[in-house]
């Protein structure tokens, strides 16, 4: 499956910018997953690479083909991109049957493609199938109804399914595997093949162990559109994949919405895309379906081989279905990293915010680094600790390389300003206004800005990283509880402060009481506050 690369792509209305400035390289059979906010981008960017939406400038290629590039003036259309896109609302016409609905697109289908010996290749898998009929008996054994007599849909259905025929060529395998006389059967089947390769051979042709058609050594092509069997095939070979074989004759009010999103991606996976795009496909279902999707499209993504690309702002589905997660704000790019490393070591305060559910602890701070590079702190009220770096840093260095990319930045978009035709962006970037739990809440946006230094600084703490301890040096007192069975997410106040805890076990807990806690793991976050940037990992001591 192909590679994606997004080169400097933009895309604006006006001043307001969509996505800006976006590069992104998506691998070869990737789980890529487009996280953040309403109106960060993330659509759009998926739109303009399925060629739905067209950008404003730069450069998308899809595998070896450069399918849109504003300074050549190339914009391939999107039904020549063969991609396919799964919609949030399942889009399933109401008038025919799911093996209608899966069909359609297979039906409007015509390009260069193999010709091939479809009778042969019938005949060669029937007789195969009676040449060794232990799978195809089993079939019909296990497609008996409780009355001892073969459900003849249902075995139809899993020989469709199984040898990859026709529903035409099921029937006549299930014909001859009921006659009395096999070897009768056989002897019509191997005649039947005799004369397919006649017929090829009297033309000057001949068949490649795919049963496409080869003459003077090249497989014979021609822009044609797909035939019924064909057609057929396809349609039963994807509906097994998403288990809806039996759902054939039905039509999408006669389903549940677990059922008709499968439909729906039967019909986007039945041309075989060579990329697979996904809008929200899984907003429309209940809780319990959507883990059930989830499901579903782990292993799609692993049978099918595809590249999947999929559009969500739960931050939950990015987690457990992405390779790697494209985190986006307000058109920009944040972050684009592997999904533990993305909560594990997220770029900045707003990627911090954003993954992780209960969200994560800020607890402002502010102090010095001493002589053996751990960092003296001030937190809470006047709460005295220590922080010890993962590995060694230098916080001058780092500030002189945040100063100096900063500048870079601002260069960058001085050189843009000068250039012809440019825009100036209504939408500005602005560092992320984090929040600071407090048990008496104020109004963030009447305190204005604050006005910060480079001693002030943002830690970060997961909340399964405060833990109770009774010999822990933070005395808290218990402010909500909320169990939910195999663990509890608990608030707690320490100096007027909340933090929230996730502590693991089937435990109550009652409101007021005083405990102890700490701050455990080598995997607290050290954020500057001046950029809102990761510095480095560590722990505490207090």
């Amino acid at each position: 499956m192909p590679e994606i690369k997004l080169e400097n792509v933009t895309k604006r209305w006006g001043k307001f910018y969509g996505v800006d400035d976006l590069t992104l390289t998506i691998k070869n059979n990737a789980f890529v997953t487009l996280l953040g906010p309403s109106g960060c981008g993330k659509t759009t960017t998926l739109r303009m690479i399925a060629g739905l939406e067209t950008p404003t400038s730069g450069k998308i290629t899809i595998g070896d083909t450069v399918v849109f590039d504003s300074s050549r003036g190339i914009n391939v259309p999107s039904n020549k991109r063969k991609v396919g896109f799964l919609f949030q609302n399942y889009a399933l016409w109401p008038n025919m049957t799911v093996y209608q609905n899966i069909a359609f697109g297979l039906s409007n289908i015509k390009e260069e493609m193999n010709q091939y010996a479809f009778e042969l290749k019938e005949a060669s898998v029937i007789l195969q199938a009676l040449e060794n009929p232990a799978q195809a008996l089993e079939i019909l054994e296990d497609s008996k109804t409780k009355e001892g007599k073969v459900d003849e849909k249902k075995a139809l259905i899993r020989l469709t399914e199984t040898f990859e025929l026709p529903m035409s060529g099921a029937k006549k395998l299930y014909a001859s595997l009921s006659s009395s006389d096999t070897n009768t059967e056989k002897g019509k089947w191997k005649a039947a093949i005799e004369k397919e390769k006649e017929k090829l051979a009297s033309s000057g042709c001949s068949a490649a162990d795919d049963f496409s058609i080869i003459k003077d050594g090249k497989p014979m092509r021609s822009v044609r559109k797909l035939t019924k069997d064909e057609i057929d095939v396809s349609v039963r070979k994807v509906s097994k994949l998403v288990k809806i074989g039996m759902f054939m004759d039905r039509y999408p009010a006669e389903l549940s919405g677990g059922q008709q999103q499968r439909v729906a991606i039967a019909r986007t996976l039945a041309p075989q895309p060579s990329v697979l795009f996904m809008d929200e496909p899984l907003s429309n279902l209940d809780a319990k379906l959507r883990l059930e999707m989830r499901y579903e499209l782990q292993r799609l993504h692993v049978e099918t081989g595809s590249t999947f690309v999929y559009v969500t702002h739960d931050q939950m589905e990015a987690m457990t279905l992405a390779t790697d997660i494209c985190l986006m704000s307000n058109a920009v790019l944040q972050q684009y990293a592997p999904p533990l490393e993305v909560y594990n070591r997220p770029a900045n305060l707003f990627a911090a915010d954003f993954v992780g559910n209960p969200s994560i602890n800020f607890i402002e701070a502010s102090g010095q680094q001493n002589e053996d590079g751990s960092i003296s702190l001030e937190l809470f009220k006047s709460r005295k600790a220590r922080f010890v770096p993962q590995a060694e840093i230098s916080l001058r260095k780092w500030r002189e390389e945040r100063d100096r990319d900063a500048a870079e930045k601002e260069e960058k978009m001085k050189e843009a300003a000068s250039q012809k035709g440019y825009v100036e962006k209504s939408n500005k970037e602005e560092v992320f206004r984090y929040h600071i739990q407090k048990v008496v809440e104020t109004d963030d946006s009447l305190e204005g800005a604050k006005k910060v230094s480079d001693s002030d600084f943002v830690l970060g703490l997961r909340p399964e990283l405060l833990e109770m301890d009774e010999t822990g040096p933070l005395e808290c007192e218990i402010y909500g509880a909320m169990p939910t069975g195999m663990e509890s997410t608990i608030k707690v106040s320490i100096d007027d402060f909340l933090l929230t805890s996730v502590i693991f076990g089937n435990l109550n807990f009652k409101l007021g009481t005083r405990i102890r806690m700490k701050m455990s793991s080598e995997r607290i976050m050290l954020f500057d506050r001046t950029s809102g940037r990761l510095i480095t990992l560590g722990h505490i001591e207090f």
